[in-house]
C-alpha cells in the first residue's frame, strides 16, 4: 500500500483496531469510495484479539464478494483463496491459510445453523449493511444470540459499515456501540440537476439524451442506474442505434441475472482507447468499483420485489430511490477520481425523496426466514434481537407455507418443529419453495429434472416468449450447450449434487405427469384449473387454487389443458388476475395419490345464483380449486342456516316478504322502541339491527327453506310479532295501535313510516274535537285533515289552533266548493261526521 494511494479511511483504521480491542461491537459509517471495504480487513488481519482466527466479510451480492476477494487479495499480492478467499452459493475459494472469508450474506446464516458459536471465527464485517438485506438482518440477529448462549472461547466480535446508516438505532441494539465516522469520500463530485421529471416521457428517451450529452462533455467512462432489464435493454437498443458500432465506446449491461463471467466484463477496466457505458440496476450501489467511471448518470427508480400478503406473492414495483440510495449512487463517480453525476430529476424532487430504503424484512417473502428460524429452534422471532421485527402477519403467512409445504408440524399451542422434510429442505440453498420440489423430485426418482426446474426458476426465463409452457424451456435448456443455457445446466448439476439421498417411492409417477406434479410440490397455491367457459369468459382463464385469477395468452398451446401447476406470474396491483408466465400441464388423476396431501373434503352449503336455490355438496378440493362434488339430499340444518342466511345479508332483508303488514308492525315497532323511557326493553327491528341479528330473530324459521319461493312464504309479520311476549303485544296494541278513532266514530289507519305518525282523516270527522289525538308516550300525531275530495286542506299537530285560527279561511274557501257537507262557525262545538249534511242531519252552516 503506497503513500499515494491513501484513501479516506486509512486514517480511522488505528481507532477501528484500538476499539475492536476494547469492545465487541462497532459500527463505522463510511461515505462511498472511502476504501472501507478494501482497508478494513486487512487492518484488522493481523490484530492481536485476533489471535489465529478469521476475519467473515459479508457482502450483499455474489459479484461484490467475489469482486471484494479479488481486490483484498490483490493487495497482499496473493491469488484468491490464500489469506483471502471467498464463499458464494454453490462456489467457494478457500484453503487452510484463509485469515479473510467474504461471503455472501446468505452463508453467514448456513454457518451459524452449522456452528452457531461460530468456533474459529474472531470478527463479523458487515458491509453495506445500510442495504438492511433479510439475509444481513437474519444474520446479525442470529449472531447475537448465537455469541451470547453458545459461544465458547474469544468473544466474537461484530463491526458494520455503511456509507449511510441508523447509526443510533443501530447502536442501541448493539449495548450502545461508539459509532466512527470517516470524512469525506475520496473525490468530489459534482450533482447536476435536470428539469422535472414527467411521466409522460419514457425515462430511456431521457436517460439515451443524457447518456449523448455526457459522451461528448466527458473523456471517462460512464455508469447508468436504470430500475431493470427492460429498461438496460431498450437503452441498449437505442443506444446502439445512435452511436453504431462505434469502437471508442462499449455498452455493458449490468444487473444480477447476468452470468458471473459477463457481470466482471462489466465492471474491468475498458481496453486503452476505449470508454465504457455500464447500463446498471441498483446492483451498481454496492462496494463494486467499475474502473474508469468518471459520470453517472441516474435516472432515479429502483425495481423492488414486494411481498403481497393478499395474494401470496412476490410483486416487482418501480418505485423512486431513496435519499439514502441517490447518495451512493453518487458516489460511484467519485471512486477513482473527480465526477459528475447527472440526476435526471430536480432538486425540488430530491427533497421529497425518503430518507432511507425501507428495511427488506418488512415487506419480503418471509418463508426462507421462517424456515431458518424453526431450524434455529426459535418459534416466535420476538426471542430474538432484530433492528426491524418481521410483521407478524406476513410470518404468520409464511408458516402456513411451510406446513403446507409438509417442513413443519405442531407439538402443541405456540410449539412448532421441523419435520423430517423440514429439515431436508433447509439443507438446500434455495427458496423453501424449490427447496420442497426437489426433496419431492428426489423421492420420486426425479431428482434430475427437479433439478433442471429448480434451475430454470432460479434464475430469469431464458426465452423471450409469451408462450408459457415450462417443457419448452426444458428442452432448449438440454439442446443448447453454451451461454445461458450452459449456465443454467451448471446450476442444475449442483442441484442435484446436493439433493438429498432418500428412499424411492413405490407410487409409480409417469415422465409425462412428473413435471406438473412437481410444479404443483413447489407451488400448491398456483395450482390452476380452467374457468368455466361462459359467453363472458375466453378459453384462456383460470383460477388458481389459493382463489386469483390468471390468464395465458390466447395463442398459448396450454390453453388446451383443464389443469395446470403454475410456476411464475406477473402480478400487478390492484388487478385481480395475474398472467401466467410459467406453468405446465397437470394430471388431475395425481390428487388422488401423489398430491393428495394438497387436497380436503368439505361439506358446502350454498346458495345457487344460476339456479336460485339452496345446494348442498360433499366436495373434494384443493385449495379453492373443486376436484370433484357429490349432492347431499339432507345437508346439516346449521349449515343451511348459515347458506341462507350469508344469502340474506348480501342481498339485504328487504329480499323478504315485506307486506304491508309486516311493514306496518316494524314502523308500530319501532315507534315504541324510539319513544319508550327504556328503549333497550323492545327489539331493535331496523332494516340494518334485522341484518346484524339474523340468526337471532330469523334462523329458527327456516327450516325447509330450499328456493326463493320458500322465502317468499315466510310470514315476516308472525316472525317479527314473536319478538315480543305477550304482555309487550298488549303494550304495543295499547301504545301504537294500528286504528285511532276519532270523534266520528270511526277508525283510521296510522301511518307510523313517518315521524311523528300521520293520521290521515276528514276534516268534518274532527268536528267537536278540541285537543289533537295522542300515541305512545304522549307523542300527538301529524293530523292531516282532508277536504270532502281525499286532499289535504291542513296538516297539523294542534288542532285547538286550527279550530282557532286558518280553519275560518279554509271554512270560507271550502263551503262554495263542497255545498253538501257541513261547514260550521264553531267546529270545536260541532258534531263529527262522515257524511254529507243531509245524510248527518245537518242543516244549519
Amino acid at each position: 500500500m503506497t503513500a499515494g494511494n491513501t484513501l479516506p479511511i486509512d486514517s480511522l483504521l488505528a481507532p477501528i483496531r484500538a476499539r475492536l480491542e476494547q469492545q465487541d461491537e462497532l459500527i463505522l459509517e463510511a461515505p462511498p469510495g472511502a476504501g472501507k471495504t478494501t482497508r478494513v480487513p486487512l487492518a484488522l488481519m493481523d490484530a492481536p484479539w485476533l489471535g489465529e482466527q478469521k476475519i467473515l466479510l459479508l457482502e450483499p451480492r455474489r459479484l461484490a464478494a467475489k469482486a471484494a476477494a479479488q481486490r483484498l487479495a490483490q493487495q497482499l499480492g496473493e491469488p484468491v483463496g490464500q489469506r483471502v478467499g471467498y464463499r458464494i452459493r454453490l462456489e467457494k475459494k478457500v484453503s487452510a491459510a484463509t485469515r479473510v472469508e467474504v461471503v455472501t450474506e446468505g452463508i453467514l446464516t448456513r454457518m451459524l445453523q452449522d456452528d452457531p458459536g461460530l468456533d474459529g471465527i474472531g470478527l463479523i464485517i458487515f458491509d453495506e449493511f445500510h442495504e438492511r438485506s433479510l439475509d444481513a438482518d437474519t444474520g446479525l440477529a442470529l449472531a447475537l444470540q448465537g455469541r451470547e448462549l453458545l459461544r465458547e472461547g474469544p468473544p466474537l466480535k461484530l463491526l458494520l459499515m455503511s456509507a449511510t446508516l441508523d447509526g443510533e438505532a443501530l447502536s442501541a441494539l448493539l449495548n450502545d456501540a461508539p459509532v466512527l465516522r470517516s470524512e469525506g469520500r475520496a473525490h468530489p463530485v459534482d450533482v447536476v440537476y435536470s428539469a422535472p421529471s414527467r411521466t409522460d416521457t419514457p425515462i430511456e428517451e431521457r436517460v439515451v439524451s443524457r447518456v449523448l450529452q455526457a459522451l461528448e462533455r466527458h473523456s471517462g467512462s460512464q455508469l447508468v442506474f436504470l430500475p431493470g432489464q427492460r429498461e438496460i435493454r431498450r437503452v441498449q437498443e437505442r443506444l446502439q442505434e445512435r452511436l453504431g458500432h462505434s469502437p471508442d465506446v462499449l455498452l455493458t449491461p449490468l444487473f444480477g441475472d447476468l452470468s458471473l463471467s459477463d457481470q466482471q466484463r462489466a465492471i474491468a477496466a475498458p481496453e486503452p482507447g476505449q470508454r465504457k457505458v455500464v447500463l446498471a440496476t441498483a446492483i451498481a450501489e454496492t462496494s463494486l468499483t467499475i474502473e474508469g467511471i468518471e459520470v453517472v448518470i441516474d435516472a432515479g427508480l429502483s425495481r423492488q420485489a414486494r411481498f403481497d400478503p393478499a395474494s401470496g406473492m412476490t410483486r416487482l414495483l418501480t418505485s423512486r430511490v431513496s435519499a439514502a440510495a441517490a447518495t451512493q449512487r453518487a458516489g460511484r463517480a467519485g471512486r477513482l477520481g473527480p465526477g459528475t453525476c447527472y440526476r435526471l430529476w430536480s432538486e425540488d424532487q430530491h427533497q421529497q425523496l425518503p430518507p432511507q430504503t425501507p428495511a427488506e424484512i418488512l415487506h419480503a417473502d418471509l418463508a426462507p426466514l421462517a424456515l431458518q428460524l424453526l431450524q434455529w429452534g426459535v418459534n416466535d422471532p420476538a426471542e430474538l434481537c432484530w433492528l426491524d421485527s418481521p410483521p407478524a402477519g406476513a410470518y404468520q403467512q409464511a408458516v402456513d407455507l411451510l406446513t403446507q409445504l409438509g417442513a413443519v408440524e405442531s407439538k402443541g399451542p405456540g410449539h412448532l418443529c421441523l419435520t423430517t422434510r423440514g429439515q431436508q429442505m433447509c439443507s438446500l440453498p434455495t427458496h423453501p419453495r424449490l427447496a420442497h420440489m426437489l426433496v419431492c423430485g428426489a423421492e420420486q426418482g426425479y431428482a434430475d429434472m427437479a433439478a433442471d426446474i429448480a434451475a430454470l426458476l432460479t434464475e430469469r426465463d431464458p426465452l423471450n416468449t409469451p408462450q408459457a409452457d415450462l417443457q419448452q424451456r426444458l428442452d432448449w435448456m438440454h439442446r443448447n450447450s453454451g451461454g445461458a443455457a450452459a449456465r443454467l445446466q451448471r446450476l442444475a448439476q449442483q442441484f442435484r449434487r446436493l439433493c438429498p439421498q432418500t428412499e424411492l417411492s413405490s407410487q409409480g409417477l409417469t415422465p409425462e405427469q412428473a413435471p406438473g406434479f412437481l410444479v404443483a410440490c413447489a407451488y400448491p397455491d398456483r395450482i390452476a384449473n380452467k374457468r368455466d367457459t361462459q359467453r363472458d369468459q375466453q378459453a384462456e382463464q383460470y383460477r388458481l387454487s389459493q382463489g386469483r385469477g390468471a390468464s395465458l395468452t390466447s395463442e398459448d398451446r396450454l390453453t388446451r389443458h383443464d389443469w395446470l401447476a403454475v410456476a411464475a406470474l406477473s402480478s400487478h396491483e390492484g388487478k385481480a388476475t395475474d398472467r401466467i408466465r410459467l406453468a405446465t400441464p397437470l394430471d388431475p388423476a395425481l390428487f388422488a395419490q401423489h398430491l393428495s396431501e394438497l387436497t380436503h373434503e368439505a361439506t358446502e352449503v350454498d346458495w345457487d345464483r344460476q339456479q336460485d336455490r339452496l345446494v348442498a355438496e360433499e366436495r373434494r378440493c384443493v385449495g379453492q380449486l373443486i376436484i370433484a362434488r357429490q349432492p347431499i339430499e339432507q345437508p346439516d340444518p346449521q349449515l343451511t342456516a348459515q347458506a341462507l342466511l350469508k344469502l340474506i345479508r348480501r342481498e339485504g332483508v328487504q329480499t323478504l316478504n315485506w307486506d304491508d303488514k309486516a311493514r306496518l308492525l316494524q314502523a308500530r315497532m319501532m315507534f315504541v322502541r324510539g319513544n319508550a323511557p327504556s328503549p333497550d326493553d323492545w327489539p331493535d327491528c331496523s332494516h340494518a339491527a334485522l341484518e346484524q341479528n339474523l340468526e337471532h330473530w330469523l334462523q329458527p324459521w327456516l327450516d325447509n327453506i330450499k328456493r326463493r319461493e320458500d322465502l317468499k312464504r315466510l310470514d315476516l309479520h308472525a316472525i317479527l310479532l314473536s319478538q315480543l311476549d305477550w304482555e309487550q303485544q298488549q303494550v304495543l296494541d295499547r301504545l301504537a295501535p294500528e286504528r285511532l278513532q276519532v270523534p266520528s266514530g270511526l277508525r283510521h289507519k296510522v301511518d307510523y313510516s313517518q315521524s311523528p305518525p300521520v293520521l290521515a282523516v276528514k276534516l268534518q270527522e274532527m268536528f267537536g274535537c278540541g285537543d289533537t289525538p295522542t300515541l305512545g308516550y304522549g307523542v300527538a300525531v301529524s293530523l292531516h285533515l282532508l277536504s270532502p275530495a281525499q286532499r289535504p286542506l291542513q296538516v297539523t299537530q294542534d288542532l285547538a289552533g286550527f279550530w282557532q285560527g286558518s280553519y275560518a279561511e279554509v271554512r270560507k274557501e271550502m263551503k262554495g266548493r263542497y255545498p253538501k257537507h257541513p261547514w260550521p262557525e264553531d267546529p270545536a262545538n260541532a258534531i263529527a261526521t262522515a257524511r254529507t249534511k243531509r245524510a248527518s242531519g245537518h242543516h244549519s252552516s
